[in-house]
């Protein structure tokens, strides 16, 4: 058995947690989510926990159980606390400023990047911070991962938009060469 794939899922009281043919529905109060899972895997709902368990002993569906309990469990978090990241901004004159629905970024190019809202995420700034939060996790890190790839930090100086606590190795620069010869 799967280490992870094993482990019930519980179930909050605010979430309803449904499964038709081979789609796991669950819904919550930030919203409702559809996940089709693979005919060799069985979900079976018991009381207030979800159980995840495999037809055969393939190395396929094997891989597939612990997947698929990770993902109802992200589905079950998504839908009572939600899911988020933080990026920041570093770098002289970088500012990111929401316009509309939209945000626009201001990251050293001669134009403005506007990133544009993606339904289910919404999307915040403070100060030099972004924060992109929503109920699917996947979505979530998606348009974090779009944002960042606008501008992503680079290693002399570490200028760019880096997720929040992501260590940016830096390099050393050129070494100068002693000027002259000798005498």
């Amino acid at each position: 058995m799967s280490k992870i794939g094993k482990l019930p899922i519980i179930i909050p009281k605010d979430v309803r947690v449904s499964i038709i043919d081979s789609q796991v529905k669950v819904v919550g109060p930030k919203g409702e989510l559809v996940f089709g899972f693979h005919g060799q895997i069985k979900v079976e709902i018991s009381e207030d926990k979800v159980v995840i368990s495999r037809k055969d002993e393939t190395k396929f569906t094997k891989s597939l159980h612990g997947l698929t309990r990770s993902i109802i469990a992200n589905m079950i978090k998504g839908v009572t606390v939600g899911h988020q990241k933080t990026l920041e901004l570093i770098g002289v004159g970088y500012r990111a400023a929401k316009q509309g629905d939209d945000l626009v970024l201001n990251v050293g190019y001669s134009h403005p990047v506007i990133i544009p809202k993606t339904p289910g995420v919404d999307m915040e700034t403070q100060e030099n911070k972004i924060i992109v939060s929503g109920s699917d996790k996947a979505v979530v890190g998606e348009i974090a991962a779009r944002i960042r790839k606008v501008r992503p930090p680079e290693p002399y100086k570490g200028k760019g938009i880096k997720y929040f606590g992501e260590i940016i190795r830096k390099k050393a620069g050129k070494t100068v060469k002693a000027v002259g010869g000798s005498i």
